[in-house]
């Protein structure tokens, strides 16, 4: 998988339907960078990191959790430099690694195809929680590039975290335009209070957790549709 260039300071390491993984994004400041998503795996992150590498990019400083899920998160015992998550995330991922404790992996292997590919050949399931935790909103600057971390309301999760970059007119959505898993029900008044939200930002471009990246017209249209 290579590393994409979507604007000047925005990178993407793409999604990838067979096991699961979502787009990682990694946004380059003049001082530090900042990736967003940990990644399903500990071989998830460390591909991610060798097409950074590949790319002649720093590692991440910091790494910013959308939400809580696996496919996001469970990579975050590999990650370079520290990680932010939002306060509920970081609970939902507490309760997971105590679950995960007192009832073993099998329960989660169970749970969809995709996570049994990721986990193939006894890979250990390793959760951890996030360095730092904050509640509302976020305001970073990675050296001439501001990035604005915030708490939304969306359909997919309680815990949605979106990530705006306004110097490149980019917003990071991770999963929340997505319906509930496993059957994907859209709360629409959920998706309607998203789809607000990413019309009062107006970015040029979306990048959504499992998918190319789309216009902010793409992602209102199918929100207030319930396609999410």
């Amino acid at each position: 998988m290579k590393l994409e260039r979507l604007t000047e300071r925005i990178f993407i390491y793409p999604y990838e339907e067979e096991r699961d993984r979502p787009n990682l994004s990694y946004i380059k400041g003049d001082r530090w960078s900042l990736a967003v998503d940990a990644g399903h795996s500990e071989s998830h992150t460390r591909e991610f990191y060798e097409a950074l590498c590949e790319a002649g990019l720093p590692l991440p400083a910091l790494t910013v959790l959308t939400h809580w899920h696996w496919d996001h998160t469970f990579g975050m015992h590999a990650v370079h430099g520290l990680c932010l998550a939002n306060e509920k995330t970081n609970r939902h991922l507490l309760d997971f690694r105590d679950r995960l404790e007192k009832e073993g992996p099998e329960f989660f292997l169970a749970m969809h195809e995709s996570i049994r590919r990721e986990y193939a050949g006894g890979k250990p399931v390793i959760v951890t929680p996030a360095d730092m935790v904050f509640r509302g909103e976020v305001l970073l600057d990675a050296g001439n590039c501001p990035i604005r971390v915030f708490e939304a309301e969306a359909p997919h999760t309680d815990d949605s975290t979106l990530i705006e970059v306004p110097g490149e007119q980019v917003l990071i959505l991770g999963d929340s335009t997505g319906g509930t898993f496993p059957d994907w029900t859209m709360d629409m008044a959920l998706a309607a209070k998203l789809a607000e939200t990413v019309r009062k930002i107006n970015p040029k471009l979306c990048i959504d957790g499992h998918w190319t990246p789309l216009t902010p017209e793409v992602i209102i249209e199918d929100l207030l549709a319930g396609e999410g």
